[in-house]
C-alpha cells in the first residue's frame, strides 16, 4: 500500500516533473510552428514531404485544390496547437509574438504569396531543416539572378498576366491596341511621303529630259535659264573671245584665221545690233551663234595659250573699267545738267502767261483779300520759286487739304523773269477762299551787296571765274564731285531769301516756309500750335544715316568749324519749316548768318548751297518735328515705303529727279501730277502731259 501510494506520489511527482520536463518541448514545437508559418513561409514541413514550389500557370491551379490545401493547413495547425494549448504555453506564445502582430489564418490569406503549399510525405527533422536551408538558398539565388538580368520581355509578360487583375489585363489590351494603331498610322504616313517623293522625282526627271542642257561658250557652259537676255549675253561673250583670238592669231601669223574671226565678229555685231533682250534679236542670230562657236573652237585648237589669253583679257578689262568711269562721270554731269534745265513745256507755259499778263489792264492785276496779308492770326506760308507749274502744285495741294482755306495766306516771291507768269496763273486760277500775293525779289531795295554778303561774293571775280570760265580746272567738265553745288539756283537770291524772312514779312509772328518741290497731303494748321520751346526753327531731323550729319556738309578740318560744332550732330531738312519770327528777331538769326557767310568768302567752311549755312545759323535753335510731317527723298531714293509716303503730311522731291522732269521716278510722280489740271488750255497748248 505504501508502495502504491509512493508510486502514486512518485507518479504525481513524476507527472509534475514530467510536465515540467515536457514544457520546454512544447515551447520549442510552438516556436518551430511560428517560424514555419510566419517568418519562413518557404520552409518545408515534415522533411521532404512539404516544400514550396512557384506556380507557373494560374489557369492550371483550380480553386478547389487551393481550398483543399488551405483546409489541410488549418487542420494541421489546429491539431498541433490544440494539444499544446495550455495557459502557460499560450502565455509564452503571446509574450514571444507580440511584436509580430496578430497570428491568424486571415493574415496568411491576405499575404501576397505567389507559391502553393503541397503535402508530399514525411521526413526526419534533420532532413526537414536541410531542405529548408536549400529552399532558402534557391530563393535567394533566384532573386539575385532576377535583379541582374531583369528577365526577358516574354517571361515578364507571362508573370504579369498571372498576378494582374482583370482591370489591369483590360488596360494592357487597350494599350496594345493603341500601339498597333499608331504603328499602322506611321506606316501609312511613310507610304504617303514615299509616294510624294517618287512623284516629285518623276516630274524633275521629265523637266531634265526636255531641257536644253547648255549653250556654247569658249570658257564655260551655262545652263539655260529664264533670263530674257541670256542669248544676248552669249553673243557678247563670243564677241569678246573673238577679239582675243584675233589678237593672238595676228601675233602668231595666222592671218587666215584672223580674217575669218574678223568676218564672224562683224556678222555677230550686225545680228546683235542694239538688242538688249532675246526678243529683240534677229532670226539669224542662232545661225550666227553656231558659226561663231565653230570658228572659236577652231581658234582654240590653233592659237590658244593660257598666259596670253589671260593677259589680253586683263588688258581689255582695264580698258573697259576706264571707259565705265568716264561714262559714269559724263552721266553724272548730264543728270546735273538735266536737273538745272527747265522743260520746254514749262518754259512755254511761262512765256504764254507772261505775254497775257502784260496785256491786262492794271486794275485786273490785283488779287482779292489783300487785307489778310499782314494779319498775324492767320496761317501764313512763304514760297520762293521761279517755276510756275511747281508753285501751282504746292498751293493747290495745300488748299485742297486745308480744313479752313479762308484762313490760309500764301506769300509767293519770284524773279523778274517769272513775275508776270506767276501773277497771271493765279489770277486765272485763284486758290478758292485763300489769299495769295506775288512779289518780285528784284524790287526788294534793301537786298543789296552792301547788306547781303552772298550778293557781294557773287559779284566777285573769283566767283565769276569759278562759275563761268570753262578753262578753269574746277569747272563742270572737270569732275562730278562738286557738280550739285554749282546749280544756278545757288546764284539766285530766291534761294538765300529764306534767311531774311523777318525783313520780308515784318508784321508776322510765325510763318511756314515751303520749297516748290513739295506736295501737301494733309492739313498743316497743326504746325502753328507746335511748342518750339523757345527755339526758332521747327524741322524734321535727317540723322537716320551718316551722310546727314554735320561732318558731311561742313569742313571740320577748319578750326572755326571744329571749335564750334559737333561733327555728329543731326542735320535737318529745309523744305517745310515753321519759323518763330519773334524769337528770330530776339536772337538776331540774320546777323548770325551774315557772320558765318562772311567767314566763308573763300568757300573754306562749306561749299555753295543754303543747307550748310542753315545748319550753322540754326545750330542749337532747331526743334525736331515728328517725321510724319515731312518725308524726304522722292527725288533720289527709289526705296521709300509707300505707306510712309501716304501717311506723310508733306512729301519732298529733294534731289535731281524732280517730278516735272523726264528723269523723274515714275513710281512717285503720280503724287505730284494729281494736283495738275492737264485739260487746262495753257497746259494743253504747251503740250504738258502726264
Amino acid at each position: 500500500m505504501r508502495n502504491i501510494n509512493n508510486r502514486r506520489a512518485t507518479g504525481r511527482g513524476a507527472g509534475a516533473g514530467g510536465y515540467g520536463s515536457r514544457f520546454p518541448l512544447a515551447v520549442i514545437v510552438v516556436a518551430v510552428l511560428i517560424f514555419c508559418l510566419v517568418l519562413s513561409p518557404l520552409v518545408v514541413f515534415g522533411g521532404r514531404g512539404i516544400f514550396i514550389s512557384k506556380s507557373i500557370d494560374r489557369d492550371k491551379i483550380s480553386t478547389s485544390s487551393r481550398n483543399q490545401d488551405l483546409d489541410w493547413r488549418e487542420r494541421l495547425v489546429l491539431q498541433l496547437v490544440k494539444s499544446l494549448r495550455t495557459r502557460e504555453v499560450m502565455d509564452v506564445i503571446k509574450a514571444n509574438t507580440d511584436d509580430l502582430g496578430p497570428l491568424s489564418l486571415d493574415s496568411f490569406r491576405k499575404a501576397n504569396l505567389s507559391a502553393s503549399w503541397k503535402y508530399v510525405g514525411k521526413e526526419t527533422p534533420a532532413e526537414n531543416s536541410t531542405m529548408s536551408l536549400e529552399s532558402n538558398q534557391r530563393g535567394a539565388t533566384i532573386k539575385q539572378e532576377t535583379s541582374r538580368s531583369e528577365v526577358d520581355a516574354s517571361s515578364k509578360e507571362d508573370r504579369s498576366q498571372i498576378y494582374d487583375t482583370p482591370d489591369k489585363a483590360a488596360r494592357r489590351q487597350l494599350r496594345e491596341k493603341r500601339r498597333e494603331k499608331r504603328a499602322a498610322d506611321l506606316l501609312k504616313q511613310d507610304d504617303e511621303v514615299t509616294v510624294k517623293l517618287e512623284n516629285a522625282a518623276i516630274e524633275r526627271s521629265k523637266s531634265v529630259d526636255s531641257a536644253v542642257l547648255g549653250k556654247y561658250s569658249i570658257w564655260r557652259k551655262e545652263n539655260e535659264n529664264e533670263n530674257s537676255d541670256s542669248t544676248v549675253r552669249l553673243m557678247r561673250d563670243q564677241m569678246i573671245m573673238a577679239r582675243v583670238y584675233i589678237s593672238l592669231a595676228t601675233m602668231k601669223n595666222k592671218l587666215d584665221l584672223a580674217r575669218e574671226l574678223q568676218n564672224r565678229l562683224k556678222e555677230s555685231q550686225r545680228a546683235l545690233g542694239e538688242a538688249t533682250a532675246d526678243s529683240d534679236l534677229q532670226h539669224s542670230a542662232a545661225e550666227k551663234i553656231k558659226a561663231m562657236g565653230q570658228v572659236l573652237a577652231k581658234a582654240r585648237e590653233q592659237v590658244y595659250d593660257c598666259k596670253l589669253v589671260t593677259g589680253k583679257l586683263r588688258a581689255m578689262l582695264q580698258s573697259a573699267d576706264e571707259q565705265v568711269r568716264s561714262l559714269k562721270k559724263q552721266s553724272t554731269f548730264l543728270s546735273q545738267l538735266a536737273a538745272k534745265t527747265i522743260p520746254n513745256g514749262i518754259h512755254c507755259l511761262s512765256l504764254r502767261l507772261t505775254i497775257d499778263y502784260y496785256l491786262l489792264s492794271p486794275e485786273k492785276r490785283i488779287f482779292p483779300r489783300s487785307e489778310n496779308l499782314e494779319k498775324p492770326n492767320l496761317y501764313h506760308y512763304a514760297l520762293f520759286s521761279d517755276n510756275v507749274l511747281a508753285a501751282s502744285v504746292v498751293v493747290n495741294s495745300a488748299i485742297m487739304n486745308a480744313k479752313e482755306p479762308e484762313k490760309h495766306v500764301f506769300h509767293l516771291v519770284t524773279d523778274k523773269l517769272n513775275f508776270g507768269a506767276m501773277n497771271m496763273w493765279f489770277l486765272l486760277n485763284p486758290p478758292g477762299k485763300a489769299t495769295i500775293h506775288v512779289e518780285n525779289v528784284d524790287e526788294f531795295k534793301w537786298l543789296n551787296s552792301s547788306y547781303c554778303p552772298v550778293l557781294r561774293q557773287l559779284e566777285s571775280a573769283a566767283m565769276k571765274e569759278y562759275y563761268f570760265k570753262a578753262a578753269h580746272p574746277t569747272t563742270l567738265s572737270a569732275g562730278s564731285s562738286n557738280l550739285k553745288y554749282r546749280n544756278p539756283k545757288y546764284l539766285s537770291m530766291l534761294n538765300h531769301l529764306r534767311f531774311y524772312l523777318p525783313e520780308v514779312y515784318p508784321k508776322l509772328d510765325k510763318i511756314l516756309f515751303l520749297d516748290d518741290d513739295i506736295v501737301v497731303q494733309k492739313d498743316l494748321t497743326g504746325l502753328w500750335s507746335v511748342d518750339l520751346h523757345g527755339k526758332v526753327n521747327g524741322a524734321v531731323e535727317t540723322c537716320g544715316e551718316s551722310f546727314h550729319r554735320f561732318d558731311k556738309y561742313l569742313n571740320f578740318s577748319n578750326p572755326h568749324i571744329a571749335r564750334n560744332f559737333n561733327p555728329n550732330a543731326c542735320g535737318w531738312a529745309y523744305g517745310m519749316n515753321i519759323f518763330d519770327l519773334k524769337e528770330w528777331k530776339k536772337k538776331d538769326i540774320t546777323g548770325i548768318y551774315h557772320k558765318w557767310q562772311n567767314m566763308n568768302e573763300d568757300r573754306l567752311l562749306w561749299k555753295l548751297g543754303t543747307l550748310p549755312p542753315g545748319l550753322i545759323t540754326f545750330y542749337g535753335l532747331t526743334h525736331p518735328l515728328q517725321k510724319s510731317w515731312h518725308v524726304l527723298g522722292l527725288g533720289y531714293s527709289p526705296s521709300i515705303d509707300r505707306t510712309e509716303i501716304e501717311n506723310a503730311a508733306v512729301i519732298h522731291y529733294n534731289g535731281n529727279m524732280k517730278p516735272w522732269l523726264e528723269l523723274a521716278m515714275s513710281k512717285y510722280r503720280s503724287y505730284w501730277t494729281k494736283y495738275i489740271k492737264f485739260d487746262h488750255p495753257y497746259i494743253r497748248n504747251c503740250k504738258l502731259s502726264e
